[in-house]
């Protein structure tokens, strides 16, 4: 009998094998998690304009991403609809419980509106029109990713998903009486207001390299939502607030932190401050439902952006959240270069799904061409010609402060749900309100209650104005 060897040449799969062999893997553990992916295809279809950094066609190259690698097969898909009457109706209901009546009939009519009458109001409300334009089914665009966050909020409701995914959503900057910073309405603000009705406290955390100013003067006065966001601080850096000295007031007092960084940080100095203040955080606040906002422009070489994360980076914070065990909402947010928001994305849809994904992008997939020369799901994007401003003194010291605020809690709230206040104003509207003089406060019912004496309304409002007044937004005054 003659001795055969065989090359590993001998051994290969067809090509009808090789592509069913799939593009994944799953961890070796005990932790799935029934995760949902929410979409509204129409919102793809939408456009800023030419020249405008917001480029909605990230979520068409996301979603051939995550099917590409066949995680639609392992996740519930949610396909949301918003075309009959009623289910806008119920949408717009939501809506209006924190934006303005006034601002949304102007988002409404404004393709119906001439052009001055559209010019009052952005001059009227100080709208930015080129960072907030005015393109054609506006509305409908709004509508649908809010609807869709609406949607990956509902399904953590009734207990049919632990994680729930909607990149489209995320824009955390839009205020309740106008937009801003790209964003229209904040589906964040909304989403957390419905999932207040079942759920005692939320812990916001947002990740974008701008800070969640939108999300955080929602919820500054209470101690149902604590935000916390990751940032850029400094300069003239949109929108210029985020400071360590913004904790919130009132009932909300300590129940918000901002972590300011500086140009340049990299994965390993922020993952590990990321996860030395959220542990902690998680620990002591003890959320029933965490909003991650996972805007990827804090990635190496955005347009927009200054830091120097990998897509690995950014996802390992994602990873960290998801460890923790509490039901998770996952949002976008900004990016603005697509095909690395795309990948960011899609990497961060199987951590969700404790899946590791190969390298290799698929070979079908549409659009390859634009990832090219690598073709690759973890491109380089650590070293950009940013240099690293944040040192370790500056971090430590970031550290400790904040840790000494988390420890000022001293536990999670109790909340009574039946009639606990929840949120419905900005802190613009806050602001305006302290303005009034002494018996316009009295009708100012939508925060106080009437059976309070009238002495007692006033000194609320002197020791709000006083802490505001030792909060960083004392210029307001």
């Amino acid at each position: 009998m003659s001795n055969t060897s065989f090359s590993e040449e001998s051994f290969f799969y067809d090509q009808k094998t090789e592509s069913t062999i799939p593009l994944f893997e799953f961890n070796i553990s005990n932790s799935k998690k029934r995760v949902s992916y929410h979409r509204n295809n129409d919102t793809i279809n939408y456009h800023y304009g030419p020249f405008h950094p917001m480029k909605p066609f990230r979520l068409r190259l996301t979603d051939h991403l995550v099917t590409g690698y066949g995680l639609h097969n392992i996740m519930d898909l949610y396909e949301v609809d918003i075309e009959s009457n009623q289910n806008i109706n119920l949408i717009e209901n939501k809506i209006l419980k924190f934006h303005s009546l006034e601002y949304i009939n102007f988002l409404k009519n404004l393709n119906d509106n001439s052009d001055q009458e559209n010019k009052k109001y952005l001059i009227k409300n100080d709208i930015d029109d080129n960072d907030c334009p005015i393109f054609h089914g506006l509305y409908r665009y709004c509508l649908n990713y809010t609807s869709t966050t609406l949607s990956a909020i509902n399904a953590i409701k009734q207990q049919k998903s632990d994680i729930a995914i909607n990149w489209s959503g995320g824009l955390h900057h839009a205020k309740k009486f106008k937009p801003s910073g790209f964003c229209y309405l904040n589906d964040i603000v909304i989403g957390i207001m419905d999932l207040l009705k079942t759920h005692s406290r939320v812990l916001y955390i947002d990740i974008d390299i701008h800070h969640g100013d939108g999300v955080q003067e929602a919820f500054y006065m209470t101690d149902r939502v604590f935000t916390i966001s990751f940032h850029k601080y400094g300069g003239y850096f949109f929108p210029m607030t985020g400071s360590l000295e913004e904790t919130g007031v009132a009932k909300g007092k300590n129940y918000c932190l901002n972590v300011p960084l500086m140009d340049g940080i990299k994965d390993f100095e922020y993952t590990q401050l990321f996860k030395s203040i959220i542990g902690p955080l998680v620990e002591s606040f003890n959320p029933e439902c965490i909003v991650l906002q996972c805007g990827t422009d804090s990635l190496g070489y955005d347009r927009l952006g200054t830091f120097n994360l990998t897509v690995k980076g950014h996802g390992e914070c994602v990873k960290f959240v998801r460890s923790l065990g509490v039901p998770l909402v996952l949002l976008g947010g900004g990016g603005y270069t697509p095909i690395n928001v795309s990948r960011a994305w899609c990497y961060e849809t199987g951590i969700a799904n404790d899946v590791i994904l190969k390298e290799k992008l698929p070979d079908n997939l549409p659009f390859k061409k634009y990832y090219s020369p690598d073709y690759s799901l973890y491109p380089h994007l650590g070293d950009s010609i940013l240099n690293d401003l944040n040192s370790k003194s500056f971090l430590n010291d970031t550290r400790i402060r904040l840790l000494e605020q988390i420890r000022t809690l001293q536990g999670a709230p109790s909340v009574r749900m039946d009639n606990e206040y929840i949120p419905s104003r900005d802190l613009q509207d806050l602001m305006l309100y302290l303005k009034k003089d002494d018996k316009e406060v009295l009708e100012y019912d939508d925060i106080y209650d009437l059976d309070m004496e009238k002495s007692e309304k006033v000194l609320e409002k002197e020791r709000i104005i006083q802490m505001l007044k030792e909060d960083s937004r004392a210029d307001f005054f």
